[in-house]
């Protein structure tokens, strides 16, 4: 499990962990920072470039969003969805 809040609260740098370890990520989760909310262009994390590098070392696996939503949950999801589609 690559979870990509807790890396970024914990260590930052998410593109490097990335790729340092990429053999081990087996699933992704994401969420905003701070306060795990929607991913949108109020928090700090820059998602698109993310999944990028995910697609760069070949990842093919699921992306669950797992942020708690502040508004409504299915306007939230359509937005992680569109933030992460690259």
């Amino acid at each position: 499990l690559f979870d990509i809040y807790h890396v970024q609260i914990m260590d930052g740098d998410v593109i490097r962990r990335i790729r340092e370890h990429k053999d081990y990520i087996g699933h992704v989760h994401t969420a905003g920072n701070p306060g795990r909310g929607e991913l949108d262009q109020k928090q700090e994390i820059n998602y698109p470039p993310i999944m990028q590098a995910l697609q760069e070392i070949g990842y093919k696996g699921f992306v669950g969003q797992e942020f708690i939503p502040t508004r409504d949950p299915y306007e939230g999801l359509q937005q992680a969805v569109i933030l992460c589609d690259v």
